[in-house]
């Protein structure tokens, strides 16, 4: 059986069309199933409706039976979400009878749903004249096959090659907020390594001398990237070219390349089996940095053969935006595009967290990534991206481009209303103070007047330049770094947090092999397993503080108070050491407060002994909601799950502010909840006053907080307080911000 429901399969995924893979599915299970009749209705979700697109053994063609959901024993399947098996339809009470199909001949009847993620796609029906039940293997076998085929179906609807689209709507990951109308640009003369043939050299010496001439032309096309872009980025995110260039020079994959050459193969070839070795071996890691790092080594193979084959790096001279379509977006893209030009960006490849995706978020081009799609094919049609959804409309309808047209005006109007006040105090209607701090990282932009707009650094992610580099960096290394951002917050307080690796954030120089990295060795407990590196750096952040005296120090995962007094045993003895350096100097080094990130739940029980130690709490909504659900944030397959409005969220934050209020301890949260409209507001109506975020939520955050009072938040607290579904607190939460004319800050926030 299992041979043949393969085929099956395989028949129907390697069908020209989707009618062709419909007529192949009903012909094909007939024949496995040894049964009558076979029909395959597909589920329209917008007219709520199935209609029958393909069956064998009835006398129907395509849109001659539609039953509404929940109608007949199909609908009955479907609403059910699970198999029916009847020995004779007609005694059945749901039974609908269709007389021009020719199914009065047929009594025995088992349908099962064929789901994708809990939707239902359609349903596959099997018939028989003899009145009798279906035994379990052929309802096993149904099963299975209805399962195998969600896939095929999910993505042929990804695609848009589904009956019920009208127009192609293609669904990916949401990897840069915005909306982006214009036409689809595809770079057709693109050389593509996949496309190299196997090939022998006939003058090893020169085609060596070409690869080298050929890895300086890529190294001097990053620098040139890196400078056209130094001017518009912050340091951290344009340190990714000289990422790139550091594996370029990687005397690793350059004799990789040269080993093959000398065997006989031409360059080209010899370029195209080194890379695709490093990319396996990359790519068969479990960690997603490392993974991700073999787009890296694929970028780089990109460009080598573009100079191998002695064509200029494109510098693309467009009369009109376009929306950049790509098999995989790289940086080098970004950066041969005029900004002016660069409208938005889809890619059928790729994470919302590789490099190139971040570029894209720090230049605030809309992009959608993970899209299932064929770019040649999208090439010069108009199509709508939606950065928030993570949708792309291709030759959308009239209604739908002037809805986004709409959409894309209001969303310029707001991002100047929110620019306008970004440099105001936060204070709700009523006066009351909330303070704004910045998450900095990648988006810690010492160049720019972004300090100006909030009250300080509220998360300093110390673990980027560690991610960034081939090695530890030194500890004269991380003290000029840290004093850059200590003196752009000159005045205002900087919480570092120590070195917080592990989990989704594996160092590429230190590999840590785990079957359960977030559960891991991560965060505090490398630290205080690797004292020397976290002495070098606590003793890094109280040098760069002196005469600054605006650091705080944060400590990451941490789960019990044995951690926080070990760590605070070495920050002491760090302070002890740096104290004497500064003396002698005849400088003061004042001691800066010690706090715990509240992440982990075991430490949400602990908080009244932690207070006894600690100078202040910082909450991670991130991985506390991710913790408390059980749920990865990364995977796809539970994404629905993890919310952070979730009742068990909203009530370990209320009981973490409580705690804290009771102890008389500062507390902040700095998770992507306080970033939020939602979050931020149902925070500040527990009484959270210290909210931390990104750069982008800024302006946002405020200009929502000050049309709101605290007595219609606490309210509204109350309110969602006894809701016991996440969806009713979410719905709950948009009415109250639209009832305070906030809705269009929904979608941009979005």
């Amino acid at each position: 059986m299992l041979t043949k429901l393969r085929d099956i399969v395989h028949k129907v995924a390697s069908s020209g069309s989707v009618s062709e893979s419909l007529e192949a599915l009903v012909r094909e299970t007939c024949l496995a199933m040894d049964t009558e009749c076979c029909s395959v209705y597909i589920a329209d979700h917008q007219t709520q409706t199935y209609e029958l697109m393909a069956s064998q053994g009835l006398e129907a063609s395509s849109g001659s039976v539609i039953l509404d959901f929940g109608e007949g024993l199909v609908g009955l399947v479907g609403k059910r979400a699970e198999p029916i098996n009847v020995a004779n339809v007609k005694k059945h009470p749901r039974f609908k009878h269709f007389p021009e199909t020719g199914e009065d001949v047929f009594h025995s009847f088992l349908g099962t749903p064929i789901i994708y993620r809990r939707e239902v796609l359609g349903i596959l029906v099997v018939q028989q004249k003899d009145s009798r039940h279906f035994d379990e293997s052929e309802e096993s076998f149904l099963v299975t096959l209805a399962a195998q085929l969600a896939v095929i179906f999910a993505h042929a609807k990804a695609q848009g090659l589904w009956p019920e689209n009208d127009a192609t709507v293609l669904g990916g990951a949401a990897a840069s907020q915005g909306i982006a109308i214009a036409q689809a640009w595809f770079d057709l003369n693109r050389p593509e390594l996949d496309d190299v043939l196997p090939a022998s050299t006939l003058n090893q010496p020169r085609d060596i001398e070409r690869l080298e001439d050929a890895i300086n032309a890529a190294c001097a096309d990053f620098r040139k990237f890196r400078k056209r872009l130094d001017l518009d980025l912050n340091a951290d995110v344009i340190a990714i070219f000289d990422l790139f260039t550091h594996l370029l020079n990687d005397p690793m994959l350059r004799d990789a390349i040269v080993e093959r050459i000398k065997q006989g193969d031409m360059a080209e070839w010899a370029l195209k089996q080194a890379v695709d070795s490093f990319v396996e071996r990359f790519g068969a890691m479990s960690d997603p940095y490392l993974k991700q790092r073999a787009s890296d080594i694929r970028e780089l193979g990109q460009r080598l053969l573009l100079f191998l084959q002695q064509q200029a790096s494109p510098d693309w001279q467009l009369d009109t935006p376009i929306i950049l379509l790509a098999r995989e977006l790289t940086a080098g893209m970004l950066a041969s595009i005029p900004r002016n030009k660069l409208a938005g960006i889809v890619a059928e490849e790729g994470a919302v967290n590789a490099h190139a995706a971040i570029l894209a978020r720090a230049m605030g081009i809309p992009a959608v990534m993970g899209v299932d799609f064929r770019p040649a094919s999208v090439h010069g049609k108009q199509i709508v991206l939606d950065g928030y959804q993570g949708k792309v409309f291709v030759e959308p309808s009239p209604v739908v481009l002037q809805e986004y047209e709409k959409l894309l005006e209001e969303e310029a109007e707001i991002e100047l209303l929110l620019d306008s006040e970004f440099t105001e105090n936060t204070q709700l209607a009523d006066g009351t103070n909330v303070e704004i701090h910045l998450n900095a990282g990648l988006s810690a932009d010492t160049g720019i007047a972004i300090n100006h707009g909030v009250d300080g650094v509220g998360l300093y992610r110390t673990e980027i330049p560690f991610l960034m580099q081939s090695s530890f960096p030194s500890e004269d290394d991380q003290s000029l770094l840290y004093q850059s951002i200590l003196e752009a917050y000159r005045g205002q307080p900087v919480v570092m947090r120590s070195l917080d690796i592990g989990g989704d954030k594996p160092l590429p120089y230190l590999t840590i092999e785990e079957d359960n990295p977030f559960l891991g060795w991560r965060g505090i407990r490398f630290t205080l397993d690797h004292p020397d590196i976290f002495l070098i750096q606590i003793r890094a952040m109280l040098r760069a503080s002196i005469g600054l005296d605006n650091l705080a120090i944060l400590l990451p995962m941490v789960s019990g108070l044995n951690e926080l007094l070990d760590a605070k045993i070495l920050i002491d003895r760090a302070f002890e050491e740096v104290m004497e350096m500064a003396e002698a100097e005849g400088k003061t080094l004042n001691r800066p407060h010690i706090g715990v990130m509240v992440e982990v739940p075991s430490i949400l029980y602990q908080l009244d002994a932690v207070a006894k130690h600690a100078d202040f709490i910082s909450v991670g909504t991130n991985d506390l909601t991710q913790y408390l659900l059980a749920v990865d944030r990364n995977n796809v397959r539970v994404s629905d799950v993890y919310d952070s409005l979730h009742p068990s969220v909203i009530a370990a934050l209320q009981n973490i502010l409580q705690t804290c209020q009771r102890n008389k301890l500062p507390v902040c949260v700095c998770g992507e909840l306080a970033g939020d409209p939602l979050g931020a507001m149902l925070l500040v109506g527990m009484g959270y006053r210290q909210l931390s975020m990104n750069t982008r939520s800024v302006a946002r955050i405020k200009y929502v907080l000050r049309h709101l009072s605290v007595k219609s938040l606490e309210k509204h607290i109350n309110t969602i307080s006894r809701l016991p579904l996440a969806s009713e607190i979410r719905t709950e939460s948009e009415t109250f911000l639209k009832l305070h004319n906030l809705g269009d800050i929904l979608r941009v926030g979005r």
